[in-house]
Order: C-alpha cells, then sequence, then structure tokens
C-alpha cells in the first residue's frame, strides 16, 4: 500500500495537474488553509477595528483553513488507502479554486453585509464540498478491498452534511432572531463542526495519530473504524432533529450518543499512545485536540439538559464555539501540517528530517502553553487575566506559520542516509501506508525527558506569570477579593446561607437578604430578563457578565456588617438595580442611621470643574463635519451601525467614554426621499446591551427596537413615508443616559420638491452631563437636568474655532435636531434672518413673501427642522440656541462669509 513519491522524471513518480510534481501540488493546494490561517491572526489582532470580527474569527479557520485541508487531505488519503489507479487531480484542483471564490465571497459578505452573496457563496460551498464527496464516493466503490478503506467513507459522509450546514449558515446570516436562532446554531454546530470536522479528523487519526507515534495501528482498529462512524452520524444526525424540532432532550441524547461514538473510536488510539508515548509536537497537538473535543462535548451535554430555554442555551453555545476552534479544531490542524507537509513536500530523507525538526521546535512547550492558558481564559478570572491568556493562546497557535516559513525556505542539506534516492524517503511511505508505519524512520525526533519536562514546566510558568501580572494590575477584578475595611472583625460560625436570586426587570428578586452574623454567604443567580446583567458587591465578590439564561454562584462569604450589592452595567444601578446584604444580630453602623448609598453619583470628581469655553482646541483638531451628505441614489439603503465604546474629547480638554454609533456623536446622518427603505444592521460591539430607534419610520417597536447584547446584531427595516429631520437614539434604560452619552443621530427625509441650496448643513443640539475625565455621563445630573454644557454636534463651541463657511447672496439650508435629552432650543443667527422656516413636517414661512422673515427655529427635544438665510455682507455671524445659558455653555458657533 505504499505510495512512491519520487519527483517528476523517475519512474512511477505521481503527477500532479498537468504533470506537476507531487511536492508542487501539495504546495499550491496547501497554500489557501496557510493563506485563511495568516487572515485569522491579522483579523484576532485587529478585531476591535473589523466588522463581524467574532464571526470572522470562527469562520476564517472553519470554512477557510479547516474547509480547504479537508479537501486536499481526505483526497491525498483516500489514495493512499485504496487500492486501485490513481485519478487524475485536475478535477480537485478545480474544486479547491471554486472553494476558495465561495469562501472570499462569504467572507466579504458578512463584513460588507451583503446577504445575497452569503447565500450564493453559501451554495457554492455545498455544492463544491458535495461534488467531493460523490468523487471520493465513486472512487472508493471501485476500489479493490482495503483494510482502512472505510475511513474514506468518513470523508464522504463528512462532505455530505456540510450543504446541509451551509444552508444553516446563510439562513443565520439573515439574522434569524429569537428561539429559532439558538436552535438554527445548534443545528449549525453540530453539522458542521461535529459533523464535517469532527468526522473527517476522526477517521483520518484512526490511521494517521498512530503514524505520527511511529507505531503500528492497534489490532482491531479496522473494525472500530467501520462501525464507529455510524454511532458518530448517528449523533449528528439526532442533535440536528432535536434542534430542528425544538426539543431539546433529543438533543441531550445525540450528543451523549456523539460522545460516545467518539470514546469508542478512540480506544485503540489510546493503546496506540499507551504503547508509545507522545514526544513530539504533532501527536501531543492531536491528543490535545481529542481531549478539548470531548471536553466541549461534555460541555455541551451539560449545556442542553440544564439550560431550561433556547435562548440560554444560544450563549453557552456561543462561549463553547471558540473552545471547539482554539482547543480542537486549530490544534488538530496544526498536528496534521506539521507532521504531513515535510512528508509530501519530499526532497529526501534529511530533508524531511530537517524540515520536521524545524516544525517541532519548542513542541512541549507550544503546546502546553496553548492549552493551559486555554483552561486558564475559561476561568472566572479578571478580564486582563483573560485578554493575557487568550493572547498565550493564539502565540501558541499561531506559532506554527512562521515555522512554516522556515522550513519552506531551507536549503537542501546533505543526506543523512547513504543511497538514499531523493523525493522516496521511508517516512514518505509511512504517510501514505500509516498501517504499517516503521518505527525509527528519518523523521524520528525524542528529545530528551529532562529538557521535555523543562519545556513543559517552562510553558506553564509562561501562563502563571501572566495571571498574577493580570491580578497584580486589578487586583479587586479577582473574584471573592475583600478589600480592607470592608467587612468588620467578626468570627465564623462555620454556617452557610444560601439565596436564590434572579434578575429581571431591571431588579434582583429578592433585593434584600438576611443574613446571621459569622454566616457564609452565597448566592445563586439566574438572569431572566432579557439584558445582559452582573452581580457585584461591596465586598468585591462579583458573578461576571450573565447573558439571558445563564447562571453563576457568587460566594460573598463571611459576613459581618451590612453590604451593598448591584448590578455594574452602566447605568442599571443607578435605575434601581441593587439589593442589601443586612447583617443580623449586627449593632447598627453609620450607614445605616444615613440610609443605603447607593451610588447614584459617577465614581471620581467631575471633569466639569476642566471645562473651559474659550480655550482652544489642541492643533490638529477637526470638527464634526457638519455638511449635509447628498441625497443617495436608488431606493433601498444598506446602512450598518456599528456599537462601540469610545474614548472621545467633547470639549478642549475633557474626553469622556461615548457609547456611540460608528464611531462618533452624533452618528452618521442618513438622508433619503419619501417611499426608501432603509435596511440597518445594528451590530452591538459594545461593553453592555444597546438598541435603536429610528423615528423616521413607522412600526411595532417589539422586535426592532429591542436591545441586543455585546456581540449581537440585529436588522431593522423601516420604509420613509413622511418628510423631517427625525432622531434616531438607543432606547435601552436608562434612555436617559444612553441619549446623554453619544447614542443619538439624525434621518433626513427630503420634503418633495425640495428647492436646490447652495450650501447645506446640519446641526444637532444635545447635552453633556459630564462623568469623571474619560468616564460616562452622570446620571444623577441627567435626572436633575443639570447640564454642564450643552453643544451643537458634540463638542462645545468647536464651530467658534472651525467655523462653518458660506459667501455672500449664497443661499444656506441648516437643518437642526434637537437631541436632547432634557433642553429645548430656540436656534438663531446673529445678524441673519431666515427667509424660510420649516419645522416639523410643515413650513412656517416658505419664502414667497419678500417682505416675511424669521428670527429663530424653536424646537423641543426630539424635534427638528430647516431654516434658509443669505448673508447680506462679509463677516462672521454667530449662531447660537437663543436660550442664553446654553449658549453660554457650548452651544454657539459661527458662519464665516466671505465676500
Amino acid at each position: 500500500m505504499n505510495i512512491n513519491l519520487a519527483p517528476p522524471g523517475k519512474p512511477g513518480a505521481p503527477q500532479g495537474p498537468a504533470g506537476m510534481n507531487r511536492a508542487g501540488w501539495h504546495l499550491r493546494a496547501n497554500a489557501p488553509a496557510v493563506f485563511w490561517l495568516v487572515a485569522l491572526v491579522v483579523v484576532v489582532l485587529i478585531h476591535r477595528n473589523v466588522p463581524a470580527s467574532g464571526w470572522l474569527m470562527v469562520h476564517l479557520l472553519f470554512l477557510g483553513a479547516v474547509t480547504n485541508s479537508i479537501l486536499v487531505w481526505s483526497w491525498h488519503f483516500a489514495q493512499a488507502l485504496l487500492r486501485g489507479p490513481t485519478p487524475s487531480q485536475r478535477g480537485m484542483a478545480v474544486r479547491l479554486v471554486l472553494l476558495n471564490v465561495a469562501v472570499l465571497a462569504v467572507v466579504v459578505s458578512m463584513v460588507a453585509n451583503i446577504w445575497l452573496l452569503t447565500l450564493l457563496g453559501s451554495i457554492l460551498v455545498g455544492a463544491v464540498v458535495a461534488a467531493h464527496a460523490v468523487v471520493l464516493g465513486l472512487r472508493a466503490r471501485k476500489a479493490l478491498p482495503s483494510r482502512f478503506g472505510a475511513t474514506v467513507w468518513y470523508y464522504v459522509a463528512a462532505c455530505l452534511l456540510l450543504p446541509v450546514g451551509a444552508g444553516v449558515g446563510a439562513a443565520l446570516a439573515a439574522n434569524v432572531g429569537g428561539e429559532a436562532h439558538a436552535r438554527l446554531l445548534l443545528v449549525h454546530l453540530a453539522v458542521n463542526v461535529l459533523g464535517f470536522v469532527g468526522l473527517t479528523v476522526l477517521g483520518t487519526l484512526m490511521t494517521l495519530l498512530p503514524t505520527m507515534l511511529r507505531t503500528r495501528v492497534a489490532d482491531g482498529a479496522d473494525s472500530v473504524a467501520r462501525h464507529g462512524v455510524f454511532a458518530l452520524l448517528a449523533g449528528v444526525l439526532l442533535t440536528t432533529a432535536g434542534a430542528a424540532a425544538g426539543v431539546m432532550f433529543l438533543c441531550t441524547v445525540g450528543l451523549l450518543v456523539y460522545l460516545g461514538g467518539v470514546v469508542y473510536v478512540c480506544i485503540p488510539l489510546a493503546k496506540a499512545v499507551r504503547g508509545k508515548p507522545p514526544v513530539t509536537f504533532a501527536p501531543l497537538s492531536a491528543i490535545a485536540a481529542l481531549v478539548w473535543l470531548a471536553a466541549s462535548l461534555v460541555w455541551l451535554v451539560g449545556l442542553t439538559a440544564t439550560s431550561g430555554s433556547w435562548n440560554g442555551l444560544h450563549h453557552g453555545i456561543e462561549s463553547v464555539a471558540p473552545v471547539l476552534a482554539a482547543g480542537f479544531a486549530a490544534q488538530v490542524l496544526g498536528a496534521a501540517l506539521s507532521y504531513l507537509l515535510p512528508v509530501v513536500l519530499g526532497g529526501g530523507p534529511a530533508m524531511v528530517k530537517h524540515r520536521t525538526a524545524i516544525l517541532d521546535r519548542a513542541a512541549v512547550f507550544r503546546v502546553v502553553l496553548t492549552n493551559s492558558a486555554l483552561l486558564a481564559s475559561l476561568l472566572p478570572v479578571p478580564s486582563l487575566v483573560r485578554v493575557g491568556t487568550t493572547f498565550l493562546v493564539l502565540a501558541g497557535l499561531a506559532w506554527f506559520l512562521p515555522l512554516l516559513g522556515m522550513a519552506l525556505l531551507q536549503k537542501r542539506p546533505e543526506s543523512s542516509t547513504p543511497g538514499a534516492r531523493p523525493g522516496a524517503p521511508a517516512a514518505a511511505s509511512a504517510a501514505a501506508s500509516p498501517a504499517a508505519a516503521p518505527a525509527g524512520t528519518a523523521t524520528a525526533y525524542n528529545p530528551a525527558p529532562g529538557r521535555r519536562w523543562g519545556m513543559a514546566a517552562a510553558g506553564l510558568a509562561v501562563v502563571v506569570l501572566v495571571m498574577v501580572a493580570g491580578i497584580v494590575a486589578d487586583p479587586t477584578a479577582l473574584p471573592g477579593l475583600t478589600r480592607a475595611g470592608d467587612q468588620t472583625a467578626v468570627t465564623a460560625t462555620g454556617k452557610t446561607t444560601t439565596v436564590e436570586m434572579t434578575m429581571k426587570n431591571m431588579r434582583f428578586h429578592p433585593d434584600k437578604v438576611d443574613v446571621p452574623v459569622g454566616n457564609r454567604l452565597v448566592i445563586h443567580v439566574t438572569n431572566v430578563d432579557s439584558m445582559v446583567h452582573d452581580l457585584v458587591t461591596a465586598g468585591g465578590a462579583e458573578s461576571g457578565r450573565l447573558y439571558p439564561g445563564e447562571q453563576a454562584t457568587v460566594d460573598v462569604g463571611v459576613i459581618g456588617a451590612p453590604m451593598d450589592g448591584w448590578c455594574s452595567i452602566v447605568g442599571h444601578r443607578q435605575q434601581g438595580m441593587v439589593f442589601s446584604i443586612v447583617a443580623t444580630g449586627a449593632a447598627p453602623t453609620a450607614s445605616d442611621m444615613a440610609g443605603m448609598d447607593h451610588g447614584m453619583a459617577t465614581a471620581g470628581p467631575s471633569a466639569a470643574s476642566q471645562l473651559d469655553f474659550m480655550k482652544e482646541p489642541a492643533a490638529g483638531f477637526t470638527a464634526h463635519n457638519a455638511v449635509i451628505p447628498p441625497l443617495p441614489t436608488g431606493t433601498v439603503h444598506n446602512v450598518t451601525m456599528k456599537v462601540t465604546d469610545q474614548l472621545t474629547e467633547v470639549a478642549a480638554g475633557v474626553k469622556q467614554t461615548l457609547w456611540t454609533y460608528n464611531g462618533s456623536a452624533p452618528g452618521p446622518t442618513l438622508r433619503g426621499k419619501i417611499g426608501d427603505t432603509f435596511k440597518v444592521t445594528l451590530i452591538n460591539d459594545a461593553t453592555m446591551g444597546h438598541s435603536i430607534d429610528f423615528h423616521a419610520g413607522a412600526l411595532a417597536p417589539d422586535v426592532p427596537m429591542r436591545t441586543i447584547n455585546p456581540g449581537e446584531r440585529l436588522t431593522y427595516t423601516f420604509t420613509a413615508t413622511r418628510a423631517g429631520i427625525w432622531m434616531y437614539h438607543c432606547s435601552t434604560m436608562p434612555m436617559s443616559q444612553h441619549i446623554a452619552n453619544g447614542m443619538f443621530g439624525a434621518v433626513i427625509i427630503d420634503p418633495p420638491k425640495l428647492p436646490k441650496v447652495d450650501k447645506e448643513y446640519v446641526l444637532i443640539q444635545s447635552e453633556l452631563y459630564l462623568g469623571p475625565q474619560g468616564g460616562v455621563a452622570d446620571l444623577a445630573k441627567i435626572q436633575a437636568d443639570k447640564p454642564d454644557a450643552v453643544v451643537f454636534n458634540g463638542y462645545a463651541n468647536q464651530y467658534d474655532f472651525r467655523p462653518l463657511t458660506a459667501k455672500v447672496g449664497e443661499k444656506v439650508r441648516v437643518w437642526v435636531l434637537d437631541a436632547g435629552p432634557n433642553r429645548a432650543t430656540a436656534f438663531h443667527v446673529v445678524g441673519g434672518q431666515f427667509s424660510t422656516v420649516w419645522s416639523e413636517g410643515r413650513y412656517l414661512l416658505d419664502g414667497s413673501d419678500p417682505a416675511a422673515g424669521s428670527q429663530a427655529l424653536a424646537l423641543a427635544p426630539a424635534q427638528g427642522g430647516f431654516v434658509e438665510l443669505a448673508f447680506p455682507q462679509a463677516g462672521n455671524y454667530p449662531f447660537v440656541s437663543h436660550y442664553m445659558v446654553d449658549a453660554e455653555r457650548g452651544a454657539h458657533g459661527v458662519f464665516k462669509v466671505a465676500g
């Protein structure tokens, strides 16, 4: 069953398309997988600035790198394991080209939010992989009997599942919401990851893992291979059927069946590992991948058995998916490529050995680093620790790429085997015929035990150091850590008070907990609300962020004095999401006498003391562009609104962390005409729940205006039926704080037959309620209606320093919107008179009477209109809100008029 890998020109040398030798064929065939891996690393490093980054990171790995590798290597092993003539690889080359065109289309369409292109790309992916299944199936039927020929049927079954998964993926991309989304997500995971990837990997490792270990396949492994596929396939189908039918119990059964199939298939692999323990990177990484697969399956079984709702399961699946990606798929892909590429590239025994040694560098260190960091990132650790350990996982996995580059660039060394014929190493035959892999081939590598233990210790030490550094950087973020002075000295009773608590409607239930002094308090908290919440206490205990349906156990510690607790999501505490821990039997304290302080004020001194309305911004300051965007062509406008937290200067020397649409406050101004349809994709890439409400559309708000949690997206479609400048804003509670902290913008729908003018500007008035420098808007000030500044387009007096321009005699139209949340405006241009005034759907002054004029446009919060005027002389014309107290605290600008 050995395959001759001799270079071209030698008798029996296999050829690729158009006579290409095997090494050249594999260099080209595996290049797309490497490309997608490099793209993945880049996206991970810059993901905060990439649309749909979470989706991209998972799919660049699975859809790009893994799918390419499955097609290439399933073809390679089918030829190695099946007896009979080797078909031309020209069709294989065509399939790879089409596959990567399809993958590129899906990736681009998801980033650009073009669903039709996503659908077409998904169809093409499914068609290419299905065609691959047909080719492999026909090849298997025509082949002579082979001991491990059953492995090819793993590939056929896997490839026939992918078209289903691709179709489900396209449906998910269409922003199916609610319970249907969660169910489709589980179908997608079961069919694509457990089916397409899982079946392929398990079928291949039946022979490849013993080959990596330089040992023979265990007796009876061929029988296990023939029967194991049925249990795995049954598990996938049961899980898929349960999710499709909405029967979660059936999903649990299906996952248990699949887990049983994994254990069954791994029995002969365990025998091989026991007989020849792994010492090199490829088998170590492959074994680690199998462990993570099993752990993820147990996790999924637990989720389906305990979630209680599909929405709760949804976020659980999103937690498991990165583990399946990094722990299972990425590790097994790195293992396979590290072992196989040196073999198929050939070059003689010495060259194979040399390349293998390069790819095996720091093997134990890399495997320990990757897997211990991944495990640490899943623990309830502070966010800085999670960021650091996640980076270590990336470093451990991506280490393969520079090593691969070094291996490919190596010059051919002198052969270490006298008389060895280049291109036909023993190791090459071992890879092609794994059932008969000889021990001690040219690629054998066995570092000393002491060195292996040293590398393992070093990898673990790096992870521990990163964790310690993260804790030292933010010690109060460590769950359960108590700050000095938070608790009164008390003798523990040794008893525990356990409380069941739920989060719903921006409240904790119960919101008061009685605990005998000296008892330990343990809270089991469940989020049954539709928004993300958390639970923290004044003693430093915290639950971490809980998505709808998620649970946590919070050990508050021994209670010696009364204590407050709250939700730390910005604004939630101020809205009353608090609870109190009453230490029964404790002496009254000063805080008890004064009443509970729920922390209505934002921590730290307000940045208002640093306001200087006369201070000029720093050099290089660019004012918010007040020029109205042109009327777009067409009647359907696709818009993406990405919510982010953005540190932004709002006055000279004053910065706040704003919640923004597309990175600015106000958000982008949209424009259209009556009858136009706006398809808005809202992506929440911030740290808390947000929403969007478009006044320009009339529709039931329940679904399109719902709050979405971090990492989620929704599609909001409305048709403009009436003219005006309409406000859009976040409607998540506390709504006043979300608006005041930057979440607002304008949609301009031109009135019919709107005359052209020479210049057109848009000014949106809003208020600043400053928290500490770099903080967020102070809700207490908002509720007291005490703004620190009133501004046009988000920055105090910016158009004093960067005036808007016009020329004498030009007709200038100024659209004005009062975004509030609290203050009205009376827009006035000093030295100017309005010939046209349009407010809230009607002309107050249409410009037809040259003797008629207006001096101010009065607007309440959320109202808008426009004025038109021409400047009679060159000079500077201030514009203000004629609520003069507001003009004096930032609602001021200048038109600079040239002659």
